[in-house]
């Protein structure tokens, strides 16, 4: 049995999918009992900022998808091996390697990273880079219009669709050949917001334009959606160029067998939430 967390969310969502799909028994952390899941996919609820409520959750669990960032990883990695898990695999990110204690993403990043690591499971760590769904944030843009406001215009980025992450992740977890190894996975292109702008203005056919935010208007976007030590984090890996998103890595197809898919791919599949 494997244990997903944040299973409702854009990788969680993914794997209970690929899972469900092999026939692999699998259970998803939820907050809502009643939520949609794959067919064969068990519901429970359990919150990982409190470790002492997934007893139940991790009754005959042999392998863990953990979500990085929650207090008390080392409790719940150590609830988690006497309760039987033999594996993990963690969701990271590139900002681990920068191991900056002082950037609140790189920080929590690089904590969770360290507490799996000092579990005694058998683990993965998974650094994808940026997510092609991702570009969803746009939709209350196209909504409006053609003209499309991207922050931080000149980073180019190998953006990967969620769903080959998964693919990776459900490797991980049901063999045990990527144990002890750290995956930087990326699509097969890096490229800037407004490639992505062209790439949906094709597969829409719409005359959409990308329109290139500086540096302060960014600052003040970001400041309305999230705290303020996140916005300093983003600025940094991205303004200030401390994150190296743009190089690409050949593990997803070293793993799955088969090359990552495209921006346009996954747009292509994605094109419905689009045209809402």
């Amino acid at each position: 049995m494997i244990l997903v967390t944040g299973a409702t969310g854009t990788i969680g969502g993914e794997l209970v999918a690929a899972l469900s799909a092999a026939g692999t028994p699998a259970r998803a952390l939820v907050r809502d009992p009643a939520a949609v899941l794959p067919a064969g996919v068990e519901a429970v609820t359990g919150d990982l900022n409190r470790p002492e409520t997934l007893t139940d959750a991790l009754d005959g669990v042999t392998a863990l998808f953990l979500l990085p960032g929650y207090d008390n990883q080392a409790d719940l990695l150590d609830r988690a091996k006497k309760a039987g898990v033999q594996r993990v695999a963690l969701l990271s990110s590139a900002s681990a390697v920068l191991q900056d204690m002082d950037n609140a993403v790189s920080r929590y990043m690089t904590l969770s990273e360290q507490a799996v690591r000092e579990s005694e499971l058998a683990w993965t760590l998974l650094r994808p880079r940026s997510f092609m769904s991702n570009a969803l944030r746009w939709l209350p843009q196209l909504a409006l219009g053609d003209v499309v406001r991207v922050q931080f215009p000149d980073v180019r980025v190998g953006a990967i669709d969620p769903a080959d992450i998964a693919a990776v992740a459900a490797r991980a977890l049901t063999g045990d050949d990527l144990d002890g190894r750290t995956l930087e996975l990326t699509g097969p292109q890096a490229l800037l917001p407004a490639d992505q702008i062209a790439v949906l203005a094709a597969v829409l056919d719409r005359p959409l334009v990308a329109h290139g935010l500086s540096t302060e208007e960014t600052r003040a976007e970001l400041t309305a959606a999230m705290p303020a030590h996140y916005v300093e984090a983003f600025l940094s890996f991205f303004a200030d160029g401390t994150l190296d998103e743009e190089t690409l890595y050949p593990t997803v197809r070293e793993v799955t067998g088969r090359a990552p898919r495209t921006f346009e791919q996954w747009a292509r599949a994605h094109a419905a939430a689009f045209a809402r």
